[in-house]
């Protein structure tokens, strides 16, 4: 089997955990952050920065890669792991999420979803299977079944018939997958926000059998406060010895919620898309950048941060850069945001090691702001 999970260490206070995912392209320490390269590439950065920053799995997209340049000219080039020369262990989604926020220019029915695309109108059809080829094509080492990601709100009707779908489309995305030893399937949880649906949901597609688990559906727009009680509810429900992925999430309070709710996976591009808008994640809070008070600021982004953004310019330079339109100030901006991210995240993996992951939490959230 191309992917193997073991739980090294659990928290004594939370349901967090220390694991070990083992993939064709290395073994990842988890609970992980992975920095997304939708198109095959982390925006600004290049493979070898990335890594350097301490990722040790990074996320592209099937959707997106399927329109342009498309997934058979990705197979010619030797897999998507020689296209965009990164080495290490490569997730990519279904494809599903994407559909789902066509809205108008898409159609569902139980045979997959026909679409338009986003870039010229044209036509196009991705059922499971499909979805699978082409992430048999990219060569992934972790990919993930065709779902209907559950707009938020729903009613319970629908959420009920998407998550029925969703389970049906899971099994043909099993019954069509049949490398396994190079490329791992995880199915995909969803319900909307109705706790028996969820477990219906959890019943159904691990009855079904997947190496891991991922929890879709959630931080699409609904309050924070019922997301954490869907996580909450959600999470214990899935196997202790299979990887536990919360998808779309990745900001810092969000991630410590994953974490102590017994996540060990989680993605987002926020930490990259707020860096090319000027903003940054620091010890402190956001701070956005263009702002006029940071003009004669040649103090570092970060006080706390050792990233090489914070170890060799000042808030003053990247604001000109930004104010100027400079591709400089979006990247460092996005170096300084990811390492935060990977950072807080080896963070949270001693603090569990230590039993200290609320202490920990308690601290952050002071020195940042949430309350």
């Amino acid at each position: 089997m191309a992917i193997k999970f073991k739980v090294l260490k659990e928290s004594t206070d939370t349901k967090a955990r220390l694991g070990e995912l083992e993939t064709p392209h290395g073994i990842i320490e988890t609970p992980i952050f992975m920095p997304v390269g939708t198109r095959a590439t982390v925006k600004a950065m290049t493979p070898e920065e990335v890594k350097d920053l301490g990722a040790q799995i990074i996320l592209s997209n099937t959707y997106h890669l399927y329109l342009r340049p498309g997934h058979k000219l990705i197979e010619e080039a030797g897999g998507l792991h020689k296209f965009m020369n990164w080495h290490g262990p490569i997730l990519t989604d279904s494809g599903g999420f994407q559909v789902f926020s066509l809205g108008d220019l898409r159609k569902i029915t139980e045979e997959g979803v026909e679409f338009r695309s986003h870039i010229d109108g044209s036509k196009h059809f991705i059922s499971p299977e499909k979805s699978i080829e082409i992430q048999n094509s990219l060569g992934s080492d972790i990919m993930m079944a065709f779902d209907e990601c559950t707009p938020y709100p729903s009613t319970y009707e629908y959420a009920k018939e998407s998550m029925e779908r969703t389970s049906r489309w899971a099994k043909r995305c099993k019954d069509y997958h049949h490398d396994w030893e190079n490329q791992g399937l995880f199915g995909i949880i969803q319900g909307g926000m109705y706790k028996d649906l969820r477990e219906q949901s959890v019943k159904e597609i691990t009855d079904i059998g997947f190496p891991g688990y991922a929890i879709g559906g959630l931080s699409v727009g609904e309050p924070k406060e019922l997301m954490c009680e869907m996580l909450d509810f959600t999470t214990p429900l899935l196997p202790k010895d299979k990887p536990r992925y919360l998808m779309g999430v990745g900001s810092p309070d969000y991630l410590f919620e994953a974490v102590i709710s017994g996540i060990d996976m989680a993605d987002c591009v926020l930490p990259t898309r707020i860096a090319r808008n000027g903003t940054v994640m620091t010890s402190r809070g956001k701070l956005v950048i263009r702002n006029g008070k940071y003009s004669k600021d040649f103090t570092k982004l970060d006080p706390e941060c050792d990233c090489y953004t914070c170890k060799n310019y000042s808030r003053a330079y990247i604001r000109h850069l930004f104010n100027v339109n400079e591709i400089l100030g979006a990247r460092l901006a996005t170096i300084h945001n990811l390492y935060f991210l990977i950072k807080l995240m080896e963070n949270i993996r001693n603090a569990i090691k230590e039993d200290r992951l609320l202490e920990y939490k308690e601290e952050f959230y002071k020195k940042y702001g949430y309350r």
